[in-house]
């Protein structure tokens, strides 16, 4: 039974902090960490003590965390980054609440000694004979340490401690990967043989552990030092922040068919079925806080099973459409969009219509204004190839829909606004008011691309109403675009009978586990690269400018994005795409690609990116892409070899001193389809709303009430027998099937969880 662990956490918001600057003012940024490693970094909001960031992310994480932390930066254009504080969650804490925590958090100050981060391997064991008691310790090596220099490495030593006893190892430079194969031995007096003592090695270790046989031994995680700084009391300030860990155990598929051709049954046979199907009484248990959730998780399911066109048919709900287009219509939107979006954030132009905020000394640009709305809609209006054919279908089926029930020549609009208002007002408009929310951007706009940004918004929102409420709001200073507008209703009707002129065959009914197909580029950009052949120096020179394009089948290069020869690693080959430590090269956000050729040897190339989300969005897209692969590697080295071993662990072996972690990706619309972890989701909504459907469904009526009913109901049978009525409620069979489904995979749960408990295998080491 997998385990799978997933995070999710928002930054709304900060309120309060601290001036860093001499101008009485900061400019706050955050960078999140898991158990010590940055994962993401916010955008900076320049000069503002009450930031707005609204950023969110979902973080899959098999292996499990122990912590979360935010730190709070100011950035600075000369110098280091001041630290303003930081908030930390534990596991426990945020598991805790079932629904997550949403609340606001004082910062705390950071103290960079606080925390002895990483994990120990080591064996300890007691020695008794008649003569004396040793404590012995075989301190091996360990991992992952905390940098405490500015080189990004440590010099570290382990000290073992029990009572007034202690011994240490010796020290070794540089490194965060040590490898000690020392032995310490602490001689004990009879008297000190407490049960309830406990070893410390920058962990604590029960004595009573010790008794045992064999030698306790394995890596144990290094706990923190403890924090002497406690609630500032808000003087540094606050965040606002909504995180949830959802943490499943997931069966083997034959489990889940059942619960899965109920839904499916749902969707591909709905008048068979009673008015009462599997996917409407889901909906009757489903939560407002869950209802964005779910209907991704649909649409995922679908998605899977082929069957996406008509599930959104049945269902045909806002959330569900939303979410499906977000899934499959990603890279179609970075396609239409991210050109226009770059040149507006490159250009920085001022530019207003507002007469109440225009700045007198400068003229309102209305031109370029209107060329930006003229490259948007041309943009999509010629689009129609691009669009996924599987949004083609569903719009087509919703245009359907519409026409058959606003059949009236009056009506002529209604079809055509069914399907603008979630294409551009639900999909376009968002992602132009706000691109990095959409990936279409690193940053947040400043605030004068803000402005145009949001103007551009506003005119889509009218486009994709057909121009139709032009002249009645009170924002008649938008005029100037009206025409635009205007012009542009005859072209985007034009355009959506062109995007629903499709066979429904096109889009396979064949099971897809990834939402991309082969031949679309999932990930593409400018990074520098550096490939290492051999134990040759490798120097921070070494990088050289390359453009990347990741899809499922190859991770190719050249030296510009229209160079016609490519470089290109069948993704099949890569087994490990990890981290690189900062020391290595004295580069920041430098990563690895690790392959393995046909005659088995590995071959390390190593990739620049331009700040820590760029890193985390190429580590996880190429994971993605690789996560089926059969020869993926259990350990890496995160530094670089030179001068025959490596910079990380100062060995000479290809063996990795640390763990790879190629499952731990972000989670966003080019995830892998997992129709497993998909349906446990749907699961769990269906147990906690069992006793509801029960109740509902399947429970009678009291026997009083029930003998009442037969009685005014029971007509006399011809021959006299005796009659006998069954009483029976609507969706009763259904749900009878779907509680037997709910409580078969409650069972399995149980059986499985029993079974690791027998067998030992739920009880890790590493604490």
């Amino acid at each position: 039974m997998a385990k799978n662990t997933s995070l999710y956490f928002r930054i709304v918001e900060g309120r309060n902090l601290p001036a860093k600057d001499v101008s009485g003012t900061s400019d706050p940024y955050c960078i999140v960490k898991v158990d010590n490693e940055v994962v993401a970094r916010t955008a900076t909001v320049w000069k503002n003590l009450s930031p707005f960031w609204g950023e969110e992310y979902t973080l899959h994480l098999p292996m499990g965390f122990h912590s979360l932390s935010f730190h709070v930066m100011d950035e600075d254009t000369i110098g280091y980054d001041d630290v303003i504080g930081k908030i930390t969650l534990s596991k426990e804490a945020i598991g805790s609440q079932a629904k997550g925590l949403d609340c606001w958090l004082n910062l705390t100050r950071v103290d960079p000694d606080e925390e002895v981060q990483g994990e120990i391997h080591l064996s300890l064991e007691l020695l008794k004979n008649t003569e004396k008691i040793n404590l012995r310790c075989q301190v091996i090596e360990a991992r992952d340490l905390a940098p405490r220099d500015i080189s990004g490495t440590s010099d570290p030593f382990t000290r073992v401690i029990f009572n007034n006893h202690s011994a240490e190892t010796s020290i070794i430079k540089k490194t965060r990967f040590p490898h000690w194969a020392e032995t310490l031995e602490l001689e004990l007096d009879p008297e000190e043989l407490s049960e309830e003592g406990t070893v410390t090695v920058e962990v604590e270790i029960p004595f009573a552990c010790l008794h045992k046989t064999p030698p306790l031994e394995g890596w144990f995680r290094l706990l923190p030092l403890g924090n002497n700084e406690v609630d500032a009391g808000g003087k540094l300030g606050a965040l606002r922040l909504k995180v949830r860990l959802v943490e499943d155990r997931i069966l083997p598929s034959v489990y889940y068919q059942p619960l899965i051709h109920l839904l499916v049954e749902s969707v591909i046979s709905p008048t068979e079925v009673e008015d009462s199907s599997a996917l409407t009484m889901l909906e009757e248990v489903n939560t407002v806080e869950s209802r964005q959730d779910v209907a991704m998780t649909l649409v995922k399911i679908y998605l899977g099973q082929g069957l996406v066109v008509p599930f959104l048919d049945y269902l045909n709900t806002r959330e569900a459409m939303e979410q499906f287009m977000k899934a499959v219509g990603m890279l179609y939107l970075h396609e239409v969009l991210k050109s226009v979006i770059n040149r507006i954030f490159d250009e920085k132009k001022y530019i207003e219509l507002d007469p109440c905020k225009i700045d007198l000394n400068r003229t309102s640009s209305v031109e370029l204004l209107q060329s930006y709305l003229t490259s948007i809609i041309e943009s999509i209006v010629g689009s129609v190839d691009q669009c996924p054919p599987v949004m083609r279908v569903a719009f087509k089926q919703l245009h359907k829909r519409v026409e058959e029930q606003f059949s009236e020549p009056e009506n002529e609009d209604v079809k055509y606004l069914a399907i603008s208002g979630f294409f551009f007002l639900r999909f376009f408009a968002p992602a132009i008011l706000t691109p990095k929310l959409f990936q279409l951007r690193d940053q947040h706009a400043d605030t004068r691309t803000s402005r145009t940004l949001l103007l551009l918004a506003k005119a889509l929102q009218s486009v994709g109403n057909l121009g139709l409420q032009l002249g009645h709001g009170k924002e008649q200073w938008m005029a100037p675009l009206h025409p635009i507008i205007l012009r542009s209703v005859a072209s985007v009707k034009d355009f959506l009978d062109k995007l629903i002129d499709i066979d429904h065959d096109i889009v396979s009914e064949v099971p897809q586990r990834a939402v991309f197909m082969p031949s679309v580029t999932v990930k593409e950009g400018y990074l520098h690269k550096h490939k290492a052949e051999g134990p040759q120096l490798l120097s921070r020179f070494a990088f050289k400018k390359r453009y990347f394009w990741l899809t499922s089948e190859t991770l190719s290069y050249a030296k510009t994005s229209d160079w016609q020869v490519r470089s290109s690693i069948p993704i099949q080959c890569v087994c490990a795409v990890e981290r690189v430590d900062e020391n290595a090269f004295q580069q920041q956000n430098v990563m690895q690609v690790i392959t393995q050729d046909n005659d088995g040897q590995l071959h390390t190339m190593y990739i620049q990116c331009k700040n820590v989300n760029e890193l985390n969005q190429w580590l996880s897209a190429i994971r993605k892409v690789s996560i089926y692969n059969e020869r993926m590697l259990p350990s890496f080295h995160p530094g670089a070899h030179r001068s025959g071993k490596w910079t990380c662990c100062l060995q000479a072996g290809r063996a990795g001193c640390s763990r790879t972690h190629s499952a731990v990706t972000l989670g966003d619309w080019s995830d892998p389809l997992d129709p497993d972890v998909e349906t446990q989701t749907i699961y769990k909504q269906l147990l906690q709303g069992r006793d509801k459907l029960r109740k509902k469904y399947v429970e009678m009526p009291d026997a009083d009430q029930t003998s009442s009913n037969n009685e005014n109901n029971c007509d006399a049978h011809p021959d006299g027998a005796e009659c006998n009525v069954q009483l029976s409620k609507p969706g009763q069979s259904v749900a009878a099937r779907l509680l037997a489904v709910i409580e078969d995979l409650e069972m399995a749960h149980a059986t499985f969880e029993r079974r690791e408990i027998e067998e030992g295998t739920s009880v890790i080491l590493n604490p």
